[in-house]
């Protein structure tokens, strides 16, 4: 008889072999090429990571999009545009699409949807003229997707559009040579371009924006606000440019607003401007349209010096920004990564514009949301092994998300949670990482121990610690929220209906999460619902 303790059968699913290292050292599975493509479309900001560099992300993305059809990254370029509301890297993917001699028809497919305003087309002509996607050129097709583009704004969204540099929009006038439709037009580009034009022709909002700047009016002009930073304003000409800001331009602003003294003093508040405002950051329709990512009310909560009722409006906010946060049913526990890469900025390292989010605040306020849609969710952070911390669902997000981003870091051990689980004989229906997937304090002692059967790597310690829970939960699902742009995982996904993984920190990652819980969702999952985008 054979060695019984050697030849024991095993309970549940094997776990499949790891088939990569991580950035950190550690086991893990590699993403396919189309996964990895949606990871850095949905996470990457093309800044320094806490793992890689901007360089090496830009090289990356540009190699996987060698590796996919032009069809599918021209629909990866929208789904991350308008649904995970990025901005450089869909450009990017549009541009690369130039480089390819069968990207051109899924680039004209596209162009208006992902280059969506001034800001998104100076970053595809910056990419494009900088060489890196293989041209310079635009070549006569791109030139005329540009010029359409020109054609179909009027003159004051080319007007608001023309803030910004390296290229202006006056650059790419330049660069594409678009035909004037009229005498305001013509007028316009002249005024653009620095070159003679007649002032009764210009469009309304320019001759306002100039009649402005010569003392001519006392009304400040409904203008970006860029533009008049430098005219040297004092609080009665602040005070109109918050009356007429947009709700992104607001949250930006606020403490702009408080040191130019829009909202008073202490002593003497302005209340009519401070209701105004908090009114207009709680608005659920103008926080919808502005496309609000959870974080970046975090992050104007945390930093703001605005008066309390402004900051209590940015709680509000929070609670419709996560309104697409689903209710489970069953046992959910939730897992945020509290480790050390966690603390890195959640968009990168950008000189002198680094946000001061962090991935863990990320994984925190992810986690808070959906222990205030989950009464009965726990939360269990971990970093090399799992922390104790009290969370009550009936405090605000902001509280909760404080609580958990606030633990100490520590190394990085995605199994610890799920060990835990396995050790107590807990049950669940749902379990939510949220993590940078770089674990490594749960690898093999020795490289050489990793290696099993015929020559191939052993299996994760998080795919051995799930396939040990699903033999005692059998309908348990797992849902995998990465935060950054790297190409491994520590689960396999591949045809599997019990593991979804997905890329992103905005609230799409909710809906998406949804539609797992409920079984709305193919074989594919996430990769899945990009290809359906409909172009």
């Amino acid at each position: 008889m054979g060695n019984r303790a050697l030849f024991r059968t095993s309970r549940g699913k094997l776990a499949p072999k790891a088939d990569a290292v991580n950035e950190a050292g550690g086991l893990a599975y590699r993403l396919s090429p189309k996964h990895a493509l949606a990871q850095y479309a949905a996470t990457g900001c093309l800044n320094q990571t806490y793992y890689a560099t901007a360089a090496a992300q830009l090289e990356t993305v540009l190699r996987l999009c060698g590796d996919v059809e032009p069809e599918f990254i021209a629909k990866t370029a929208v789904y991350c545009r308008e649904r995970g509301y990025m901005k450089d890297m869909p450009a990017l993917l549009c541009a690369a699409l130039t480089a390819r001699e069968d990207g051109l028809p899924w680039l004209k497919r596209t162009f208006g949807r992902v280059l969506d305003n001034g800001r998104m087309l100076r970053g595809f002509v910056q990419i494009v003229r900088s060489g890196v996607v293989g041209r310079k050129s635009f070549g006569s097709a791109v030139k005329r997707l540009i010029q359409e583009w020109l054609e179909g704004r009027t003159d004051e969204q080319l007007f608001r559009d023309s803030v910004g540099q390296k290229p202006s929009m006056a650059d790419i006038v330049k660069m594409v040579h678009p035909r004037p439709t009229g005498e305001q037009r013509s007028a316009l580009y002249a005024y653009m371009l620095d070159r003679e034009y007649r002032v009764e022709q210009l469009p309304p909002i320019v001759r306002e924006y100039e009649a402005y700047k010569r003392g001519e009016s006392g009304d400040v002009p409904n203008v970006p606000f860029q533009m008049l930073d430098s005219l040297g304003l004092g609080t009665e000409e602040w005070t109109q440019i918050c009356r007429n800001a947009k709700w992104q331009m607001t949250r930006m602003n606020l403490n702009t607003f408080q040191r130019h003294g829009v909202f008073g003093t202490e002593e003497e508040p302005n209340r009519e401007m401070i209701e105004l405002v908090a009114e207009r950051l709680s608005n659920p329709k103008a926080i919808r349209s502005a496309r609000a990512f959870p974080y970046q009310l975090l992050a104007a909560y945390r930093n703001t010096r605005a008066p309390r009722v402004i900051r209590e409006a940015l709680q509000d906010a929070m609670e419709v920004a996560i309104e697409n946060v689903p209710a489970i049913d069953g046992q959910v526990y939730v897992f945020p990564d509290v480790s050390g890469s966690m603390h890195d900025p959640v968009t990168g390292h950008r000189r002198g514009a680094t946000t001061k989010v962090r991935c863990v605040d990320a994984a925190a306020l992810i986690a808070a949301a959906i222990v205030r849609k989950n009464e009965t969710a726990r939360v269990i952070p971990f970093k090399e092994d799992v922390v104790d911390v009290d969370i009550n669902p009936r405090d605000s997000v902001m509280t909760n998300a404080a609580k958990m981003s606030s633990l100490p870091a520590g190394g990085t051990n995605c199994s610890a949670p799920l060990a835990l689980l396995n050790k107590r004989k807990a049950s669940a229906d749902m379990l939510i990482y949220v993590s940078d997937y770089e674990s490594w304090v749960d690898r093999p002692a020795s490289h050489g121990s990793w290696l099993s059967g015929y020559g191939g790597f052993s299996p994760t310690e998080t795919m051995r610690q799930w396939e040990a829970f699903r033999s005692r939960n059998a309908d348990a699902k797992m849902v995998c929220i990465d935060l950054t742009p790297y190409e491994t995982s520590q689960v396999r996904e591949d045809a599997r209906d019990d593991i979804l993984q997905i890329g992103g920190f905005s609230d799409t990652v909710f809906t998406v999460l949804a539609d797992f819980a409920a079984g709305r969702m193919g074989p594919e999952h996430w990769v899945g619902l990009i290809g359906q985008v409909e172009l």
